[in-house]
């Protein structure tokens, strides 16, 4: 088993930035993908990013492109998540996920965080 630990947010107001960070507890080829979701009240959870061992594939939800930036190191087992220009409409939990091969649904991940909350002040 793997588990992630998320860090890192908070109340911003809107047009700042946060930095999100997520460390896994060990490494193992079955979080070679590491990426993000978020989940507003009252709304499904939704794809964010997400990252590939080697940082060559990597995928954001139009909402967020240009706008947030996905990195990860893996000598540390973390996958960070900086946001820029944020916007009330990003308030949300904010939860790491991973697993062995890409993807952007839910119903894909293998290991999950336990979430982060982000509120965006207009």
């Amino acid at each position: 088993q793997v588990q992630l630990v998320e860090s890192g947010g908070g109340l911003v107001q809107a047009g700042g930035s946060l930095r999100l960070s997520c460390a896994a507890s060990r490494r193992t080829s079955s979080i070679d993908v590491m990426g993000w979701f978020r989940q507003a009240p009252g709304k499904e959870r939704e794809f964010v990013a997400r990252i590939s061992w080697t940082g060559g594939s990597i995928y954001y939800a139009d909402s967020v492109k240009g706008r947030f930036t996905i990195s990860r190191d893996n000598a540390k087992n973390t996958v960070d998540l900086q946001m820029n220009m944020l916007k009330p409409e990003d308030t949300a939990v904010y939860y790491c996920a991973a697993r062995r091969l890409l993807f952007t649904r839910q119903n894909e991940i293998d290991y999950w965080g336990q979430g982060t909350q982000v509120t965006v002040s207009s």
